[in-house]
């Protein structure tokens, strides 16, 4: 058994395809858009064959606290410490808040906790 993919909501779904885009490598499937809800989405398609599909509808809630039940992180494993510091470095030279590291947790885990452009919490691990 495996996962077949992970959905999230987004406020600015282009913003959003854009920012996994460039920083992840993902591969942006076409626009899905139901006409009648106006739900729309993309899946998002990662080297090692892993998806992310993301979504908007015009009604949604705002996001809730970053300490809460529910899923809390997407974590990237980049392959190297160094990999780490890089991507780290450069989201955070492009104005993404970094909320932790780069630092080896307890568990042993090198790894650096960023926000995305809707807060949403990205985990950059080796």
């Amino acid at each position: 058994m495996r996962i077949e993919h992970i959905a999230m909501y987004v406020k600015d779904l282009e913003r959003a395809k854009g920012f996994f885009v460039t920083y992840f490598g993902a591969a942006a499937g076409p626009l899905y858009h139901n006409t009648k809800t106006d739900f729309r989405s993309y899946f998002l398609s990662f080297s090692d064959g892993a998806r992310l599909e993301i979504m908007h509808r015009p009604a949604m809630a705002e996001a809730k606290a970053q300490v809460r039940t529910g899923f809390i992180h997407i974590a990237f494993s980049l392959g190297s410490k160094d990999a780490v510091d890089a991507l780290t470095r450069r989201m955070k030279d492009d104005g993404y808040p970094v909320i932790s590291g780069p630092r080896t947790t307890g568990d042993g885990y090198y790894e650096s906790c960023i926000l995305d452009l809707e807060g949403n919490q990205i985990e950059l691990t080796v």
